[in-house]
């Protein structure tokens, strides 16, 4: 017996350890992978797996805080330094 789900037939045989997904992409991205899976003679579903797996593995780099955004703006207004931690200063926030 041949497994369903709905009317779709699943074809075990076709990628047997391979899940689906559906992937958007912008036009200009589109393009792009069909105009290298065309030179490169491969799907674009083989280039998009390559390309993940390249990105799984590779080491992760550090993101940018907001502090390492504006870290030469820190500590030059003038005003209380305790401003969440003092309750003077929180009284009427927010009314």
């Amino acid at each position: 017996m041949i497994p369903t789900v709905g009317i779709t037939v699943q074809l075990l045989w076709y990628y047997p350890s391979m899940r689906t997904m559906s992937l958007k992409l912008p036009d200009e991205i589109d393009a792009r992978l069909e105009a290298r899976a065309r030179a490169l003679g491969q799907t674009k579903s083989a280039l998009t797996r390559e390309a993940l797996t390249r990105f799984l593995e590779s080491e992760p780099t550090p993101g940018v805080s907001c502090l390492d955004l504006v870290h030469d703006l820190a500590g030059v207004a003038r005003g209380p330094g305790d401003l969440a931690s003092n309750k003077k200063h929180m009284r009427g926030y927010g009314r």
